[in-house]
């Protein structure tokens, strides 16, 4: 079968040479058993790769299922792949088969396959290396023939520096990569692919058709799609039902696309993505006050070298300094303790020079942590107390998933 025969086959309109490259190599692969590891961005047609590569081989007689590893619960991915025992966990009232076991003899298709949890990816790779897994809570070795197509949209080889994948599954899928291009890397087959959307579109809901003026066509080309052929068929389906104009110019074809260019996909919408975005942002929140804190230091330091030391200097600055000693609660003004004493020696070896300034008792001083365990664990106990205990709601909050929120709760043991 050549290429041409597999786009009618399968749906696939454009005639870029990526696209052609990546057709081909999943029509040479797909006759083999070998591990297939899929990446592209979201959005730009993984799933239908992957069924090529089934539908070629000699197992597309067998059974073929997708599986979303992203949007599988850390807590019960174990048991959707690879079954368990009745009574191996709370809510296990009966026997379960998993996927593995399911689809012997067949393709399954691991999407998002870089979120899976390390202890699962090496269940994973004992699959794929001898054929072997043990259901959750037995003790018995079964065995399954089972060929996985994996596809992820994120850099699994950064995440392997990271720690956050295996390198030796990494290598292990890896045998044949297969990269599909993004939408903006195929810009001969937007036009392509947007008279088909609109072509269907308007036959489903009985409209007139639409066309494009040479401008509106440069714009589709220009414009970066983020969301790849999936936001382009959303946006053929909204022309299609909405506009009145049948002849699209770019000014009403600009109306249809947002004007911040930046992808506001989830990226899983991962745990691991958003671990890194949760702790990224803690840290610069306290390397910020650090660096300010500097800062200040760094000004009266200087002041007092070029200046020399007088009272200005040490007035302007006493705000500040009052700060560093004070708690994160601290007391009004007027409750702050007598007056303390800074001594200063001139740089030159003058007299030294004291001042005064509020702080508080020594015994009250408290220096602020710096834990980020700490500083996570405060915002979320935050986020919790604003939204009245409701998870999701303070994930939402805290900007990371749900998921990830149950398992830092867990982490810290917050109640």
């Amino acid at each position: 079968m050549d290429i041409q025969d597999i786009k009618n086959r399968f749906g696939i309109i454009g005639n870029s040479p990526l696209l052609n490259r990546a057709i081909d190599v999943a029509r040479q692969v797909a006759p083999t058993d070998i591990s297939v590891l899929i990446t592209g961005e979201s959005g730009s047609g993984k799933e239908v790769f992957s069924q090529i590569i089934h539908q070629l081989s000699a197992r597309k007689h067998g059974p073929f299922i997708a599986v979303n590893c992203g949007a599988i619960p850390e807590g019960t991915i174990d048991s959707e792949l690879f079954g368990h025992e009745k009574g191996s966990f709370t809510g296990a009232h009966e026997a379960r088969k998993g996927y593995f076991e399911v689809v012997n003899g067949g393709t399954i298709f691991l999407d998002e396959v870089g979120e899976l949890p390390l202890g699962t990816q090496a269940r994973l790779l004992r699959v794929l290396e001898t054929g072997e897994y043990i259901r959750v809570g037995s003790s018995k070795v079964q065995k399954t023939n089972v060929r996985v197509v994996a596809a992820t949209n994120v850099d699994i080889y950064d995440a392997v520096q990271k720690g956050k994948f295996r390198e030796d599954l990494y290598y292990r899928l890896n045998t044949v990569p297969l990269r599909i291009p993004a939408l903006r890397d195929r810009k001969e087959d937007i036009h392509l692919l947007f008279r088909k959307f609109v072509a269907d579109f308007t036959d489903k809901y009985r409209s007139p058709n639409v066309q494009l003026t040479e401008d509106a066509q440069q714009l589709l080309a220009n414009y970066p799609w983020p969301g790849n052929v999936r936001q382009l068929k959303n946006i053929a389906e909204q022309i299609a039902v909405l506009e009145k104009e049948r002849l699209i110019d770019a000014r009403i074809l600009g109306q249809y696309l947002p004007t911040d260019n930046r992808s506001t996909l989830p990226v899983h919408v991962s745990a691991g993505a958003n671990d890194d975005f949760s702790e990224r942002d803690l840290l610069y929140k306290v390397l910020f006050d650090m660096k300010k804190d500097m800062v200040e230091l760094k000004k009266l330091v200087i002041g007092i070298i070029e200046n020399g030391v007088n009272s200005r200097i040490v007035e302007d600055h006493s705000p500040y300094i009052n700060q560093l000693y004070r708690e994160v609660d601290s007391p009004a003004p007027e409750q702050l303790a007598p007056p303390s004493t800074l001594t200063i020696h001139h740089p030159q070896g003058g007299k030294s020079e004291d001042f005064h300034f509020h702080t508080q008792e020594a015994e009250e001083v408290e220096e602020e942590s710096l834990s980020l365990v700490e500083k996570e664990s405060d915002l979320i106990k935050k986020a919790l107390k604003k939204h009245k205990g409701k998870r999701k709601s303070a994930a939402q909050e805290l900007g990371i998933s749900e998921r990830t929120l149950y398992r830092k709760i867990k982490d810290l043991n917050l109640n």
